[in-house]
């Protein structure tokens, strides 16, 4: 059985800092692209981070450069999110997906691939 677990989100004030955890099982965790994706009210889901354990690739949404970074841990099957600076506009439910990593495209307007999905951790930042 998949299962796709977040943790981490909560309520902070901007330039503050969370530090989001996806912990996953049921598949080869090596050989999939996991990453992360928040949605505001209102608002569709969108891509934030990316990492494609099969090349290590990264990938980042343009406006979380320098203040976001996705790390893995192979050996207990998670990928983390260190949120840093953060943004009243940061605000949203965030996702982790997971997807073979042949297969898994992230860009900024669309994302592809991701066959498994958490119930998503809410993130508020306050101004």
């Amino acid at each position: 059985e998949v299962q796709v677990v977040e943790s981490g989100g909560g309520l902070v004030q901007a330039g503050g800092s969370l530090r989001l955890s996806c912990v996953t099982s049921g598949f080869s965790f090596g050989e999939y692209a996991v990453g992360w994706f928040r949605q505001a009210p209102g608002e569709k889901r969108e891509g934030v981070a990316c990492i494609w354990h099969g090349t290590g690739a990264i990938w980042y949404k343009d406006s979380v450069k320098g203040r976001f970074t996705i790390s893995s841990d192979i050996a207990k099957n998670t990928v983390y999110l260190q949120m840093d600076s953060l943004k009243p506009e940061d605000s949203a439910v965030y996702y982790c997906g997971a997807g073979y990593h042949t297969i898994v495209v992230v860009t900024p307007e669309y994302y592809y691939g991701l066959d498994y999905w958490g119930e998503g951790t809410p993130v508020t930042v306050s101004s």
